[in-house]
């Protein structure tokens, strides 16, 4: 029974221990992360997540003078009605394309980002996501894009709890070690 007992705790003390250092870590990586300062560019690319005003903001961005060119990941699928009023259009001088990424991933649209800007002569993008995503979307843009990047994260606030937070925090670093894994792209 005491054997039992001190495994018991064993077991208690560790899973509090990682879960602190998850989250410890976690939020000094992805929950501290800070927007680039926004300076002109080729192009602003979104990258797909969810609808939360992100390609509402990469426009905003663009018909702000910072582009001309403003690129959707689009792995939403051709019944989505905001992609579908967005999608291949011109909106004042900003010109709209979009893109399916293959894969449907980070890397995959840091590889269309790349894709594009060889085909366009773009050397420079802002590229918008989540916050916690920055510090990986630029490590994986990094090694798939060879021209400059400003990371801008969407304006919103976040509406989660801990065990949220811990959820999201061991997401991005395992997406991390797999881009890691993965190396450029080329």
């Amino acid at each position: 029974m005491r054997r039992l007992q001190k495994l018991l705790w064993c077991t208690v003390l560790v899973t509090i221990v990682v879960l602190a250092a998850v989250g410890g870590v976690g939020y000094l990586v992805f929950g501290a992360a800070h927007d680039d300062p926004l300076r002109k560019v080729d192009a602003v690319i979104v990258l797909g997540g969810e609808h939360d005003g992100r390609e509402q903001y990469g426009l905003q961005i663009a018909e702000a003078g910072y582009a001309r060119n403003l690129v959707l990941s689009d792995p939403y699928g051709e019944h989505d009605p905001l992609m579908r009023s967005l999608c291949d259009r011109t909106v004042g001088e900003v010109a709209i394309t979009c893109e399916v990424p293959v894969p449907s991933t980070t890397r995959g649209e840091a590889m269309f980002t790349q894709r594009l800007a060889d085909r366009n002569g773009w050397k420079s993008v802002i590229v918008i996501s989540w916050g916690y995503h920055l510090p990986r979307a630029e490590y994986i843009f990094s090694n798939c894009f060879a021209g400059q990047t400003v990371m801008r994260a969407v304006p919103r606030y976040y509406d989660y709890g801990p065990a949220d937070w811990e959820l999201i925090y061991l997401y991005q670093s395992f997406g991390t070690a797999k881009a890691a894994l993965q190396g450029s792209c080329s």
